[in-house]
């Protein structure tokens, strides 16, 4: 296990936790009381709110702002661009710090590039969020979404390959069990 790196240009505030081998790149910001996971990698122009939990294995690309209020669980990855909100219906002579509501990106979950996610909500594990979507409410586990607003359109494996109707994945042959509004692995390959 590595110390972590952290880029010259980076700032990192006090009272920052992070853990084994992350890595942190140019002029990225990472606020009072974050902690990021092990093996994670911020890339350029990365903002991390204070107080944001990061797990580990996170890959975030460059020019991503991580907002106080989301929650951000192990194996994710966040595509460049990609949009994170916290408040409803802001304003800017209105302060609404204490309106922040909360997002939870749970593990394994991948964010396409320029999709924007809705404070508010869940991302189930392992769900895809196409490029430059806009999610307006919570998604299931598996679900593949796309568009403005995000529509489920289809269902994916842990290892990320979109799965057929039979649940059975192509690349790494995990079986699911799919019904209209769910997808369970039932059976492991690896």
């Amino acid at each position: 296990m590595a110390e972590p790196f952290v880029h010259e240009t980076a700032v990192i505030d006090d009272e920052v936790q992070l853990d084994q081998d992350v890595r942190i790149w140019h002029f990225t910001h990472v606020s009072r009381g974050a902690r990021i996971g092990g093996r994670s990698v911020l890339g350029q122009n990365v903002f991390v709110g204070r107080g944001v939990q990061i797990g580990s294995g996170v890959k975030i690309q460059n020019n991503v702002s991580v907002y106080a209020g989301v929650t951000i669980d192990d194996d994710v990855f966040l595509g460049p661009s990609s949009v994170f909100t916290n408040v409803l219906t802001p304003r800017a002579h209105v302060e609404r710090k204490e309106e922040f509501a909360p997002t939870k990106v749970c593990r394994g979950v991948t964010v396409g590039a320029n999709a924007t996610i809705v404070c508010g909500h869940e991302l189930g594990e392992y769900a895809l969020i196409g490029a430059g979507s806009v999610v307006t409410k919570d998604v299931a586990p598996h679900a593949v979404v796309v568009g403005n607003p995000a529509r489920r359109t289809a269902w994916a494996c842990r290892c990320g390959e979109v799965l057929g109707r039979d649940g059975v994945c192509v690349r790494c042959g995990d079986r699911y069990r799919i019904t209209e509004h769910s997808c369970e692995r039932v059976e492991s390959r690896a």
